[in-house]
Formats: C-alpha cells, sequence, structure tokens
C-alpha cells in the first residue's frame, strides 16, 4: 500500500492538496509510463483541452489495467500543458478521476508540442504491492 505524506503543518499546501510525497513500500512493482498525450485510437485529436486530458486519462487507465493497477496505485504525474489555462481542465479531470487519492504531481508550461495540436501530455509513476 502507498503511504501518502502530506505535510501540512511543517510545509506550505500545495493547491489542489497534491500530497508533498508518496511512499512505495518494498518489494512493489513499480511501472514508468511514457508521456500520453490526446490522440483517439483512430489517430484524431481533440480541440478542446480538456477533451484531450479525458483521453489521456482513458489512455493511462489502459496502461494501469494492463499492469494490473488502478488509478489508486499512482505515485506520482508530470504534466506539460502548452497554456497555464489548461491547468484548470487538468484539475478538474484529476479530481473526478482521481477522487480522494491526491499523489504529487509536476505541472509545467511548455513550447509547442512536435505534433500539431497536442496542447498536454502527462507522466504517470505507479506502484503497487502484489
Amino acid at each position: 500500500m502507498l503511504t501518502a505524506h502530506t505535510l501540512n503543518d511543517r510545509i506550505r499546501a500545495h493547491s489542489h492538496n497534491a500530497a508533498h510525497g508518496m511512499e512505495v513500500p518494498a518489494n512493489a512493482r513499480i511501472l514508468f509510463c511514457n508521456g500520453q498525450v490526446g490522440v483517439r485510437l483512430d489517430g484524431t485529436i481533440p480541440d478542446d483541452p480538456q477533451e484531450q486530458i479525458e483521453v489521456i486519462f482513458e489512455r493511462i487507465g489502459i496502461i494501469l489495467a494492463a499492469s494490473k493497477m488502478t488509478f489508486g496505485d499512482v505515485v506520482k504525474f508530470t504534466v506539460y500543458v502548452t497554456d497555464k489555462s489548461i491547468l484548470d481542465a487538468y484539475f478538474r479531470v484529476r479530481a473526478r478521476v482521481m477522487g480522494d487519492h491526491n499523489p504529487p504531481a509536476t505541472l509545467l508550461v511548455v513550447m509547442p508540442f512536435p505534433r500539431a495540436g497536442i496542447k498536454v501530455e502527462i507522466e504517470t509513476v505507479a506502484a503497487k504491492a502484489d
């Protein structure tokens, strides 16, 4: 079982109450996902950043399931967006998908991605002790 460390009595709280750290138990399997983007299986890319984020979380869910993991096993996200305003959509989708499990995240605003139309990319690290 993962242990979230939210140390708000000693470290200023993160926006959206993300944990300061996530501890992985000994002998856990660790999954590193490459950055997922909002490209549907048919190759189309939604114009709306929130729709891209929905597709990204669907893709992450598929990868987690292939490893017999769930979103409750996520240790950390790294989120890349092309505009700071996209983060509001990310926080909305994340809150719905993740529920009470709120692992740490690094949020970065970047230059346009090499592939036209991509506005968001999310890397995921997950771990599970069987």
